[in-house]
């Protein structure tokens, strides 16, 4: 899969400004929040063996419970995001560790591979040789 242009002009239909892209409330901000939050997603799924909504897979019989805010800081500013818990407490996510507050580098690690004209399956092959961890194409 491949950045289409039709999502990159999907994305940027609003676009007026500079701070429509960067600014507190803009595109970037936004969507590094709904990747950050759906790679917990994934990585959740394949820590328990299963999906959202499927039945329990793991001998232990842990499960999801909630999630918990945090608060990164970032080269373009403070980005709130929300990370799933499991009721043992023992989930230790991958792309931004337990204890992590700081994120720098993250938002050019995005999207100069996009920019680089790199596919979906070249960058997930990136990401789990820079971060030792498997995250899905789609």
């Amino acid at each position: 899969m491949t950045l289409s242009n039709e999502l990159i002009d999907s994305l940027l239909a609003d676009y007026k400004k500079p701070e429509d892209l960067i600014g507190e409330h803009g595109i970037l901000k936004q969507l590094t929040k709904r990747l950050v939050e759906r790679a917990f997603e994934v990585e959740l799924a394949e820590y328990f063996g299963h999906g959202r909504y499927e039945p329990v897979a793991n001998p232990a019989g842990n499960t999801r419970n909630g999630k918990s805010k945090k608060t990164l800081k970032r080269e373009f500013g403070e980005l709130p995001i929300e990370i799933p818990r499991d009721r043992h407490g023992n989930f230790e996510p991958q792309i931004v560790p337990k204890q992590q507050t700081r994120w720098n580098g993250f938002d050019a690690q995005i999207l100069s591979p996009y920019a680089l004209g790199m596919t979906a399956r070249e960058i997930q092959a990136h990401f789990t040789e820079m971060y030792g961890t498997e995250v899905s194409s789609r």
